[in-house]
């Protein structure tokens, strides 16, 4: 039998229930599942799957697009720090 040591994770408790139900479905527990990714990790020399940007969806781009409008735009109120703009909120 290999040496083993037991090693703690921080993990939300939501996700550790869907994980321990989905992997009870696959026939292992989430012990399990770790080795099979850190062994998958060592395989393949990285993370086992693709790790990349999503591309902004058609509202991200379009409010990104109207933040740099109003960026640009000299008509727009300017302020100087937040507190000055919390100030104005509270008018």
């Amino acid at each position: 039998m290999a040496n083993t040591i037991n090693f703690s994770v921080r993990m939300d408790s939501e996700i550790k229930k869907q994980c321990e139900s989905l992997y009870s479905q696959l026939g292992m527990n989430l012990t399990t599942a770790i080795n099979v990714f850190l062994r998958q990790s060592l395989r393949v020399g990285g993370l086992p799957f693709d790790v990349r940007l999503e591309q902004p969806n058609k509202d991200t781009i379009a409010a990104m697009l109207e933040a740099e409008k109003i960026a640009h735009d000299s008509s727009v109120k300017r302020y100087s720090d937040v507190e000055e703009a919390l100030l104005e909120l509270k008018r």
